[in-house]
């Protein structure tokens, strides 16, 4: 009856085709919430917020949702006739959250799906074309934020190099130039050079559509790096000198192998405390790749997640509650971002906008904040090392080759595309490849206990006198 009635008034209404046309479909949505005992429905504050978080939670975009809210705005005005509900601040806010949502990239005149998922988002429009280019083409390629922001930048040094925007004219002569440059004036390791050219290889391959025919005679010759490993004395020299959520995040990457990212990016839903293993979801290279749950980090880590599962609720009560998906999976599952087990496991203490899409969410820790406990940490030791956090990487996959570990297993662990580069790690360990004692050790006897039970031969002492 309420629908009905609704509907008769709207068409005495001076209003636009299209609000006739949306208005009535809104109410019907509304109404199918509430109990129509034949009365006119009624319209109170909790009623209202119900129905517009129940097309939250379906998904609805912003700009649909204020049509809702000034449907029933209209029907109490038109059927009601009185002001109850101020739905002033109600349009306000879904205002605010429509154009965020206009400015990351909704499809409105299509219905829209969830803003800045699979859509290259919010780019800078001052930006030169190119690089806005290259941001749209790596986003919708799904290429991590670092290596975006590695890219872009090696791109604006090759624009400011040439002194002109419009690189797409440019080709080999002009990179290998630019590639001579960085080696002879600026100095850079063979490394960034390298980088570099994967940045322009990139934007002249994927964005341009052009590929070029001289890579290998530009590509800078490589020298073998030993990484930076801690022995086991320096872990545990460090390890209590990094306390609360910095220790479990240390406990993990030195326990389990994983990279810096892989940690902070880690959810609750990959941790599987039963059969003590970690799901290493989008690692490097877009792999998946399963690794060990260490038992020393069990404890501390359910007190993270515990923490992370309090977090939450308060996110929901107040209204939040999401967070990043990757790809298209919003799309798909439209509730899964406000489910508990997509949440970050080390989630950031605040809120903040997604730089691509302009969303407030609750993201995971920043890179900075266990690095810089790390640094903390090591300046209360006596550690020299010029260690990172990528060094408990390499500390772990070190000490599981000098417990006699499998490289082919170490290599899995890590996620190594090729053995050869876990073969790196033998040639840090304590002892590489066979057993060698130094000469110098046996001028003065045997220095390895193993050389006191050896029972080769003695070579005779020179008679003295």
């Amino acid at each position: 009856m309420s629908v009905e009635l609704f509907r008769q008034r709207l068409s005495r209404a001076q209003l636009h085709p299209n609000d006739l046309a949306w208005m009535p479909q809104w109410f019907d949505e509304y109404a199918r919430l509430q109990q129509d005992d034949g009365e006119p429905l009624k319209v109170e504050t909790s009623r209202v917020l119900a129905f517009l978080r129940s097309l939250r939670d379906r998904g609805v975009p912003a700009w649909q949702r204020l049509q809702a809210a000034r449907a029933v705005e209209w029907y109490q005005a038109l059927v009601l006739r009185n002001d109850e509900v101020d739905f002033v601040h109600f349009k306000q806010k879904l205002g605010e959250l429509a154009e965020v949502e206009k400015r990351a990239g909704v499809a409105v005149e299509n219905g829209g799906g969830m803003p800045g998922e699979g859509l290259p988002g919010l780019i800078d429009p001052n930006e030169p074309a190119a690089v806005r280019k290259m941001r749209a083409r790596m986003r919708v390629l799904h290429h991590p934020k670092s290596t975006e922001q590695a890219y872009v930048g090696w791109l604006v040094r090759f624009i400011r190099h040439l002194d002109d925007e419009n690189v797409d004219k440019y080709g080999e002569p002009e990179i290998g130039h630019f590639l001579t440059e960085l080696a002879v004036v600026g100095e850079v390791t063979a490394g960034t050079q390298n980088q570099a050219l994967a940045a322009l290889l990139f934007f002249f391959g994927k964005v341009v559509g052009r590929d070029l025919k001289f890579v290998e005679r530009v590509r800078a010759k490589s020298s073998r790096y030993l990484p930076v490993v801690l022995s086991r004395p320096e872990i545990a020299e460090l390890a209590p000198h990094i306390r609360g959520m910095n220790a479990t995040m240390f406990r993990l990457i030195y326990g389990s192998g994983l990279r810096h990212r892989e940690c902070r990016c880690l959810r609750i839903k990959d941790v599987c405390f039963d059969t003590g293993h970690i799901v290493v979801r989008d690692g490097k290279g877009q792999h998946d790749r399963i690794t060990v749950l260490p038992g020393a980090a069990v404890d501390s880590l359910r007190s993270c997640i515990d923490l992370a599962r309090s977090l939450h609720r308060d996110d929901l009560q107040d209204g939040h509650g999401r967070v990043y998906l990757p790809f298209a999976l919003k799309r798909k599952y439209p509730n899964a971002d406000r489910e508990l087990g997509w949440q970050y496991v080390f989630p950031s203490r605040q809120l903040s906008k997604d730089p691509r899409t302009g969303l407030l969410r609750r993201h995971h820790v920043h890179a900075g904040t266990f690095a810089d406990a790390m640094k903390r940490g090591l300046s209360r030791t006596s550690i020299v090392k010029p260690a990172t956090p990528h060094s408990l990487r390499h500390s772990f996959a070190t000490h599981l080759l000098e417990n006699g570990a499998d490289i082919r297993t170490v290599q899995e662990l890590l996620g190594h595309k090729d053995v050869k580069t876990t073969m790196i790690y033998t040639h840090v360990m304590n002892r590489p490849g066979i057993c060698v004692i130094s000469p110098l050790d046996r001028l003065s006897g045997p220095s390895d206990p193993r050389d006191k039970d050896d029972d080769r031969p003695k070579v005779p002492e020179a008679p003295t006198g």
